[in-house]
C-alpha cells in the first residue's frame, strides 16, 4: 500500500508506508536495534557492535573479528596517542609474540599473577622449552634491555609496542570489553632514578586522562590500585576508571611503577656517572581496544552508536534527496558539496539510489556518524543544506556560504555535549557509603560508592565474596582525609576507595 506525500523539498512522490531494503537477502542491520539500551544493556551492546559493523563473531571461542569500521576507530585512537608518544620521546618497536617459560620464572610475583591466563604453544621436537603467547611483554622486552643498556648514557630508554595480547579468559566474553585476544599499546621505560620513574608513571596517566576526556569524551577518575588489585610484579599501579551507564566500572588504562624487581631478575644494570654499577628503575603502561567498548556503552542510544567527532571515521554523511525529475541536478550539487567539505573533514557521499532516504538515515544513525547533511531540490534553490546532529537530533538549515564554519562549530559542540552528558551521569551516580548495607544497596542501584577501607588484602577478598562481586576500583589520587572505620571489618580505615561491580 502506498500513499502520495509532498516532500519538504517540494515534489510529490510515491513512498512505501515503511522504508524497505531492496529485494534480496536482508542484512542484520536493516532491522535496526531491537531492544532499548536500558531494557537489556548486554543484548543492546551486542547488537550495536554487530549491526554498526564494529565487529563480528569468530569461529575461535572467546575471540572476535574487528571489522573495518571498528578498526578505523582504533586507528583514530592510535594516531592521536602515537603523536603524543613521539612528543614525549617514546619510540615504537616490536617484540616476539612467544615468551619462553623460563622468562616467567625469573619474576615470581609476575608469573603467579598471570598463571591462570597464559596460553601455551604445543611443544615441538626441536623446542627446548615451552613458549607462552604473550599475556603482556615485560619479560621478553626486559631480556633485550639486559643487552642494550650498558651506561647511564643509554637512559632514559622509552619504548612502546602496538601489538596483540592473548589472555585465556574464562569469564563472560564481551566484544571489545573482554576477549581472549585484543589489541593494545604497552610502554616500557627505564630510568636512572626512582624519582624520574615515578614522575613519568604519573605523566603517562595524565596522558591517558587527556585521551579519554578530550578524544573519547569519557570522564574518568584517576587513582591507585589497592595492593590486592595492582599489576603482578609492580610496586604500585595507577589507573583511570570510569562508570558506565549500566552501573559497572570499566578500567580504561593503567600505568605501573615496577621498581627494580624486573631489572634484578633480568640482570639489567648500567654503569652510572659515579663509575659504579646500578640496577635501573622501570615502569610499564597500557590501554587496549577496550576503549572502543567504553565509547559504545557511554554514548550509544536506542538507535545505535553515537561517536564523538574526534574519533569518528566519518564526520559527515551527505544524503541527497532523489526525485526522478531532479535527480541529476541534486546529485551534481551533492558532489560539489562533497568536494568542498572533504578538504577539511572526513565525508561520505551516500548516492545509492536503491535505498530510500529514510533507510539511509537509519543506517548512518546506527553507525553513529556525528552529522548528516541533507540536500534536496529546494535546498539547492535556496543555496542551503540541512544539517542534522546525531547526538540530539537537532536539525538546521544552513547556507552553503556558512556551511564549513557551521559544521566545524557543530562538531565541536557535539564533542563537548557528549562529554558533559557523560560527566553529569558519572557525578550523579557517585555516592558515599559508610557500611556494607549502604555499599551493597548503592552498587545495586547502578552507582559506584566511595567508602573508607582498611587496605587489608583478606578484608578486600571477603568483601568481594560477601557482596557477589563488588571490587575496589581505585584509591583516588590526592585522597582527602579518611574519616570513619573500614566499610567491611570496622577497623581503622587508611584510605578511601571507589567500589563497584566491574567488567
Amino acid at each position: 500500500m502506498t500513499k502520495q506525500l509532498e516532500d519538504r523539498h517540494g515534489e510529490k512522490k510515491k513512498q512505501p508506508v515503511k522504508d524497505a531494503k531492496p529485494a534480496g537477502k536482508p542484512d542484520a542491520k536493516s532491522i535496526g536495534i531491537t531492544v532499548k539500551k536500558f531494557d537489556d544493556m548486554p543484548e543492546w551492546y551486542s547488537q550495536v557492535c554487530l549491526k554498526a559493523e564494529l565487529a563480528d563473531h569468530s569461529p575461535i571461542k572467546g575471540c572476535m573479528v574487528i571489522r573495518p569500521y571498528g578498526y578505523a576507530i582504533w586507528q583514530k585512537i592510535q594516531e592521536y596517542f602515537d603523536g603524543r608518544l613521539k612528543k614525549l620521546g617514546v619510540q615504537n618497536a616490536y617484540f616476539p609474540l612467544f615468551i619462553p617459560e623460563s622468562f616467567f620464572a625469573r619474576e615470581a610475583q609476575h608469573a603467579e599473577g598471570f598463571k591462570p591466563e597464559v596460553a601455551w604453544v604445543e611443544q615441538k621436537n626441536d623446542q627446548e622449552e615451552k613458549y607462552a603467547l604473550r599475556p603482556t611483554s615485560e619479560t621478553i622486552i626486559y631480556d633485550a634491555y639486559s643487552r642494550w643498556i650498558r651506561s647511564w648514557r643509554d637512559l632514559p630508554l622509552r619504548l612502546n609496542q602496538w601489538c596483540n595480547i592473548i589472555r585465556w579468559e574464562v569469564k563472560d566474553v564481551k566484544m571489545f570489553l573482554r576477549t581472549r585476544e585484543f589489541l593494545w599499546q604497552e610502554g616500557h621505560c627505564v630510568y636512572e632514578s626512582r624519582e624520574q620513574c615515578d614522575k613519568e608513571t604519573y605523566m603517562v596517566l595524565d596522558e591517558y586522562e587527556k585521551l579519554s576526556h578530550d578524544i573519547l569524551a569519557v570522564p574518568i577518575i584517576k587513582g591507585k590500585k589497592t595492593e590486592k588489585e595492582k599489576f603482578a610484579g609492580a610496586e604500585f599501579t595507577t589507573t583511570i576508571e570510569s562508570l558506565m551507564p549500566d552501573g559497572k566500572a570499566l578500567q580504561m588504562g593503567t600505568s605501573h611503577t615496577l621498581s627494580q624487581g624486573f631489572a634484578k631478575s633480568f640482570d639489567i644494570n648500567y654503569l652510572g656517572q659515579d663509575e659504579k654499577y646500578h640496577h635501573p628503575w622501570q615502569n610499564s603502561w597500557g590501554f587496549s581496544t577496550r576503549l572502543i567498548g567504553a565509547i559504545v556503552l557511554m554514548h550509544g542510544d536506542d538507535k545505535g552508536l553515537v561517536l564523538p567527532p574526534m574519533i569518528a571515521p566519518i564526520h559527515i554523511v551527505i544524503v541527497p534527496i532523489f526525485f526522478d525529475k531532479t535527480k541529476e541536478r541534486v546529485l551534481e550539487g551533492a558532489k560539489k558539496v562533497y568536494d568542498q567539505l572533504s578538504k577539511n573533514f572526513s565525508v561520505k557521499l551516500d548516492d545509492r539510489d536503491e535505498y530510500s532516504a529514510g533507510w539511509k538515515y537509519n543506517e548512518w544513525e546506527l553507525k553513529g556518524v556525528p552529522l548528516r547533511l541533507e540536500i534536496g531540490p529546494r535546498d539547492l534553490d535556496a543555496h542551503q543544506v540541512t544539517i542534522v546532529r546525531r547526538d540530539n537530533g537537532a536539525k538546521e538549515a544552513v547556507s552553503m556560504h556558512d556551511m564549513e564554519a557551521k559544521i566545524s562549530s557543530t562538531l565541536a559542540s557535539i564533542q563537548q555535549n557528549l562529554l558533559e552528558k557523560a560527566d553529569r551521569m558519572v557525578r550523579e551516580r557517585t555516592v558515599h557509603a559508610k557500611n556494607m548495607k549502604e555499599l551493597i544497596d548503592e552498587v545495586a542501584s547502578g552507582n559506584w560508592a566511595i567508602a573508607p577501607f582498611c587496605g587489608d588484602d583478606k578484608c578486600e577478598a571477603s568483601l568481594k565474596d560477601e557482596t557477589g562481586g563488588i571490587t575496589s576500583r581505585c584509591i583516588p589520587l590526592h585522597d582527602k582525609k579518611v574519616d570513619g572505620k573500614c566499610v567491611r571489618c570496622g577497623n581503622v580505615a587508611s584510605v578511601n576507595v571507589y567500589f563497584a561491580k566491574a567488567y
